[in-house]
């Protein structure tokens, strides 16, 4: 599947996050280079990308090996979350019903 979110951290502090959130999951780092990571693990192989948009905002792009929604995918959703509260520790995540 293919994720992806946009938020207003820097680069370098997208891929220090994941990084961070990955690793619990039983995922490793497969690969790396300056905008860019790859995990692996028992729930399977993604590719994390991001690159700079116009203005101040990171574009965030997260391919998964997994067709549907696996517990790989969730991850990411779980991911964009903690994303969305470091850039604004303020801001709730609800449920919208």
């Amino acid at each position: 599947m293919r994720h992806f979110h946009r938020c207003s951290l820097t680069p370098d502090q997208v891929l220090e996050q994941a990084d961070k959130h990955f690793g619990p999951l039983g995922l490793s780092r497969g690969g790396a280079d300056a905008r860019s990571r790859i995990f692996t693990g028992a729930l399977g192989t993604m590719r994390l990308t991001v690159k700079m948009e116009g203005g101040h905002y990171t574009f965030v792009e997260v391919h998964t090996d997994q067709v549907g929604e696996s517990r790989l995918d969730k991850g990411v959703k779980k991911y964009f979350n903690l994303l969305h509260r470091t850039a604004d520790p303020r801001h709730l995540i609800e449920a919208g019903y």
